[in-house]
């Protein structure tokens, strides 16, 4: 587990209700300033086909917007660096908005079908994407280029794994097809024996 991402989550209220509850409170002792992602990590980004990121709004209300996209669209540029491409969409820009005056955010990232999750705290900082053609260009499928608005670099500070407790394994459609397709195509196969055997 990564220190500092506990070091920042047991605030004093927190601490509070951890002893209300349970008697007694977690104490961080000696966190860094920061937890570098490690190879696990950028492995389980790298094959996310979307998260949802959480921004602060002005009036100190929590917004939590999905983003998805091929697998890997969230990049892992170095251990404290992530960046993804933000496309022209339903013109809010409440995400946008709410990183230009408060870039504090957290990601969370899910694996349904090992039951996995990644909480990633961070900076937020949003540039125009035509400052950086050749990462887009290598961020971006080509047919999609024209839509992209801005990149969202993402400043890692601490991170936590939780337990694969309550998460109800889910798979995508590519995933039911990997594991269903072949066993389709044995009934067909099959049923056309079936067929062929009467006639």
């Amino acid at each position: 587990m990564a220190t500092k991402y506990l070091d920042l989550m047991f605030t004093d209220a927190v601490r509070r209700a951890q002893t209300q509850y349970y008697g007694q409170a977690g104490r961080i002792v000696g966190a860094p300033d920061r937890d570098p992602l490690g190879q696990a990590e950028a492995e389980f980004i790298a094959t996310r086909d979307s998260f949802y990121v959480g921004s602060i709004s002005e009036g100190g209300w929590p917004y939590i917007q999905h983003r998805g996209g091929p697998s890997g669209f969230l990049r892992v540029l170095d251990s404290s660096t992530l960046v993804f491409a933000d496309y022209k969409g339903n013109r809010q820009l409440i995400s946008t908005g709410n990183m230009s005056v408060n870039d504090r955010v957290a990601l969370f990232l899910m694996d349904y079908k090992n039951r996995e999750r990644l909480k990633i705290l961070a900076h937020a900082r949003i540039e125009d994407a035509r400052a950086h053609p050749e990462l887009t260009e290598q961020m971006v499928a080509v047919k999609m280029r024209s839509s992209v608005e801005r990149l969202v670099f993402i400043d890692v500070v601490s991170f936590d794994w939780n337990c694969s407790k309550y998460i109800t394994p889910r798979y995508s459609a590519d995933e039911v097809e990997e594991r269903t397709g072949p066993l389709r195509r044995r009934i067909a196969e099959l049923e056309a024996e079936l067929h062929t055997g009467k006639s």
